[in-house]
């Protein structure tokens, strides 16, 4: 049958139940325990006389004079048993003419084991909670189309327990990343999504207008610059897990509307902030995930031995031959560029181009745990200088199985510093770099009143699922994706 010929099918039921004084959509749900729970409580449930179970229909095996029936209410499968003589006639009747798989039901009865020691729930009464008018796919072959999955993950999670436990570990993933740093003394804060002035990020914005005030906003590519403020307003330790919205395209490791956690520690440094980072990690593989080791594409990643660490020049000197990078011309690097079939775009920054060669060159070869530290300084306009050395920066990033999962810096709370740091942003923007950052006339005025020293921190919420779960692509582990309409 048609998807529209099985509908009116459905409809009909939907009609019988009616007429028969049912109500198919009803408000109330009186049930006693999850499915959950009876599974782990079923000796002491099997006790009691009669019990209120909810769920999905997920299979019906008509057999006769008895149906069995497997359901499911979300913490897991459970099976039932109608059977003439234990259920009244009519009620069997209008069971076996109206539901289907995808159904939600009310079920009444006895707890028992079959022959086969099967915990099974004997139905003595049931009632329908929501009539379902389509078909869910055919269970053993699902959404088939990779599109269709992302559209309508909703049965995609609901068909297939792979999709909807990688979800489930996604929120737990969450709430440790919370519990550990609530536990270290942060304060979990919010900052501004519109914000008048997109800022602490190399990207492009979404814009958008507010008519009443009639200004142009930016959805927010970064939180970082309003977290500081906070630090500016006597908040010590403050963190956010929020979205975050860059104009860009879309591939494997990037969506445009994704989810950051970004963390400030007043009094602090990049190279505490790593101690702390490498903490986190290795407590959120054995937490989640019951073991030190992790499989990502086909490689083990190992979280029981200490990070490695190893400087932003060095990894370009040993991969692309590159020695003095902080003395050549951009014409030079263009044509080392070209030489690594690195891609230029005509408006490229000298920073750009070098970040794409990093990108292609340097940052695939690392697989284990490794942090990359001492960035040049014109790389991150937001970081510390070092104070041996005015040309890089106090800054690391977290590589594991050649994907960025954290990026991090002493920040830079020296108003005149950042001033000239934004200008030569400025002056690139000019020359065509259009993710170069802003100048932010009101996050200097608050450096100008005083930010303390400290340590910032941003991890990728999405790269670390996939990391967690050894899911190769972003839109895999981010339930509603960026999806082109149809």
């Amino acid at each position: 049958m048609s998807l529209e010929e099985i509908r009116q099918v459905r409809l009909k039921k939907l009609k019988l139940l009616l007429e028969a004084g049912f109500n198919p959509y009803p408000t109330e749900t009186d049930f006693d325990y999850s499915l959950d729970e009876v599974c782990k409580n079923f000796a002491k449930l099997k006790t009691k006389r009669k019990i209120n179970l909810v769920g999905r229909v997920m299979s019906l095996r008509p057999q006769g004079a008895i149906i069995f029936l497997n359901f499911n209410d979300g913490s897991g499968p459970f099976q039932a048993m109608l059977k003439k003589g234990e259920i009244e006639e009519k009620k069997f009747d209008l069971f076996s003419r109206t539901v289907d798989i995808g159904d939600f039901v009310l079920l009444t009865g006895n707890l028992f084991l079959t022959k086969r020691k099967e915990k099974t729930l004997l139905i003595k009464s049931w009632r329908m909670l929501a009539k379902s008018i389509r078909p869910l796919p055919e269970k053993w072959h699902g959404l088939q189309d990779v599109e269709e999955r992302f559209r309508k993950r909703y049965l995609d999670s609901l068909m297939d327990p792979e999709v909807k436990e990688r979800f489930v570990l996604r929120g737990q993933a969450i709430s440790a990343l919370r519990e550990i740093l609530d536990k270290a003394g942060f304060l979990e804060v919010e900052t501004p999504a519109l914000q008048p002035l997109p800022g602490g990020a190399s990207a492009l914005p979404f814009v958008t207008h507010h008519n009443a005030l009639d200004v142009d906003l930016y959805l927010r590519i970064s939180d970082e610059l309003y977290l500081k403020r906070m630090l500016v307003g006597s908040f010590p330790k403050v963190y956010e897990i929020c979205k975050d919205f860059r104009n860009e395209g879309i591939d494997w490791s990037h969506n445009p509307e994704f989810t950051m956690l970004e963390f400030y520690e007043s009094f602090s440094t990049a190279s505490k902030q790593r101690d702390f980072v490498e903490k986190i990690f290795k407590t959120l593989v054995k937490k989640l995930k019951k073991t030190t080791k992790l499989v990502w594409q086909d490689k083990e990643i190992d979280f029981s031995k200490k990070f490695t660490v190893i400087s932003y020049l060095d990894l370009l000197k040993k991969h692309t031959l590159i020695d003095d990078i902080l003395n050549i011309s951009k014409n030079e690097l263009r044509l080392k560029a070209e030489q690594l079939n690195v891609q230029v775009a005509p408006g490229d920054s000298f920073q750009t181009i070098l970040d794409n060669i990093y990108k292609k060159s340097c940052r695939p070869k690392i697989i284990q745990p490794t942090f990359v530290i001492d960035y040049p300084a014109d790389q991150l306009p937001l970081a510390k200088r070092k104070e041996n050395n005015q040309n890089i920066v106090d800054a690391f990033q977290l590589i594991i199985g050649g994907v960025e999962l954290v990026k991090a810096f002493s920040e830079l709370n020296d108003p005149i510093d950042q001033r000239e740091r934004f200008m030569t942003q400025e002056k690139v923007r000019q020359e065509g770099e259009k993710e170069a950052q802003r100048l932010d006339e009101e996050f200097l005025e608050a450096l100008e009143y005083g930010m303390p020293p400290a340590g910032g921190v941003g991890i990728g919420i999405d790269r670390l699922v996939m990391l967690l779960t050894n899911t190769h692509n972003i839109r895999e582990v981010i339930f509603f994706p960026t999806l082109r309409s149809k």
